[in-house]
This record gives structure tokens, sequence and C-alpha cells, in this order.
């Protein structure tokens, strides 16, 4: 090896690129010949695996007439932004009569598409993104404003959440979905949250919190409202389900839409953070 190559090799902790882009590791950009090919190679069957698995989990979206209020937080295949997909879906004619409107601070807020047939504003006028300092929130109803309260005066996602239980809208009791980028905390790429009953007994609140230490690139993880269609609706079960993400905002956001059952999807939105400077960019949809 040259001096010059194996100066290069000796100021990096590891001849590896960032966790963040480790699906695809090139041998030739880092110029290093210690790079193990047994380790790439297990590193592309792994990328292979975990597309499989998100193109299945895509196609069962597709195939659910209705998964509700949707969340999916991520990275964009280049490794440099996290990606927040939210969507909403409705049965009723006052569900259904909303539109996402994006707010010049980078809020974005629902509002009805037609206000003289707005019947009940509760649970389906509010804010879904709203950010503080670094950090990102998007939420599936109004504790949006409980966590962004709780970060601002110095509190914690979790701290802010365990004020909260599932909508009052009984029988369904719709779970609280949630999701956080926090571009400060190291130690966390994203969180998500889901805050149900326990199989229906509205006395009891169950409180999930998953907590991804680093971001995959190509890669985000999504929480529905709902399992599916039924009565009374049966909230999601389980852990977060891989899904994939794209480089550009507009791919992004057609995928999903297009995924959404065309008879109950409403908005869609899109919101784009990046790693090194915190801009933002929010691309939204509304049937």
């Amino acid at each position: 090896m040259s001096s010059r190559r194996a100066a290069r090799c000796a100021t990096r902790k590891s001849c590896r690129p960032p966790t963040t882009t480790a699906w695809s590791w090139p041998t030739r950009a880092y110029g290093c010949s210690t790079i193990n090919p047994h380790k790439e190679k297990e590193n592309v069957v792994v990328t292979q695996q975990w597309s499989q698995t998100a193109e299945i989990n895509a196609g069962r979206l597709q195939s659910n007439p209705y998964p509700g209020r949707g969340i999916v937080i991520g990275l964009t295949p280049d490794g440099t932004r996290y990606a927040q997909v939210y969507w909403i879906m409705g049965r009723s004619e006052n569900s259904r009569n909303r539109v996402f409107i994006g707010e010049e601070n980078g809020f974005v807020r629902t509002e009805a598409k037609d206000p003289a047939k707005l019947t009940d504003p509760s649970l389906i006028i509010y804010y879904p993104v709203r950010h503080t300092g670094s950090a990102h929130i998007v939420t599936n109803g109004d504790q949006t404003d409980t966590v962004y309260d709780a970060l601002a005066s110095g509190g914690t996602f979790e701290q802010a959440l365990t004020t909260r239980t599932w909508e009052p809208d009984a029988p369904n009791y719709t779970p609280r979905i949630s999701g956080l980028v926090d571009l400060s905390d190291a130690s966390c790429a994203y969180k998500l949250s889901i805050l149900k009953t326990n199989q229906g007994d509205a006395s009891q609140t169950m409180r999930h919190y998953f907590h991804y230490e680093q971001g995959i690139a190509g890669f985000g993880h999504c929480v529905t409202t709902y399992a599916g269609d039924g009565n009374p609706l049966p909230s999601f079960q389980g852990e977060p389900v891989l899904m994939p993400l794209f480089d550009d905002i507009a791919q992004t956001a057609a995928f999903y839409w297009d995924r959404l059952n065309a008879d109950n999807k409403i908005s869609l939105l899109v919101k784009t953070i990046d790693k090194a400077t915190g801009k933002t960019e929010t691309h939204i949809v509304n049937k």
C-alpha cells in the first residue's frame, strides 16, 4: 500500500462508509484494500432481503382497503435526508371533507375542503406536522401540539405522549400514532409511537415506543391506525413494518398515494429533512 493510501486509511476509524449507507458500500470510492469481500457479499444479500420485505409490505398496504391514517419515517437512498410520510383516509362525508394546507413556517394543517359541510371538527382538524428547533414532529391528531409544547419546554417525546391516550371514538378507539426526527439527538435517528387500548378494553392504554438508532438508506418504518376494515375497526398490531423510500420527494408521494385505496384516501404529505443543514421540503397531495 502506498504511503498516501495508507495515510488515508489511517485517518479513518474504519474503511467503511457511514452506517447510514451501509447497504451499498463502494470499494473503489474509499480506496482501501482491507474491505472484506465476503462481508460485502453479505451486505448485498441483506439489502436484497430488506428490499423484498419492503416490497411485500407495500403490496399489503395496497391490498388493504382501510389502513386508516399512516406514518412512515426513514432515510432517503442517498443517505442525506430523513423522510416523513403521512396520509389520511376516511369513510364518512365529514372525514372525507379535508385537505392538507402547508403554511409558510413549514407546518401543515388539515382544513375543511368545504366549510359548509363540516359537521364535527374534533379529531379531524389539527396540525399533523410541526417542528421546534431541530425536532420534527408528525402525528395523526392534536397530540402534535402536545409533543410540540413538551419539546419546546425541555420535555421529551415520551413524556408528552404519556399524557395522552387513544382517540375517544368508541367503539373504534382509534390509536394515536406519532413520530419524531430530532437532528440534535445523536443517540436516535427517529422514533415512532402508538397509543391504543388493550384489545378494545378502554380501561387500559398500551403505550408502544420504537426507537431507531440508525436510519437505513432507502427504507423507512410504517405504522397505521388500523389493521384493516371492520366494525369496529381493528387496531394496528405488532411492530412498524419496513417500507421503501426514494430520493425524489414526488416519487415517494406518488408511490404511497398510488397504493392507498382510491375510494378512501383523502390527502398525503411527504416531508424531507436534510441531515446536515436541517433544510426541509414538503410535498402535498390532496384528492
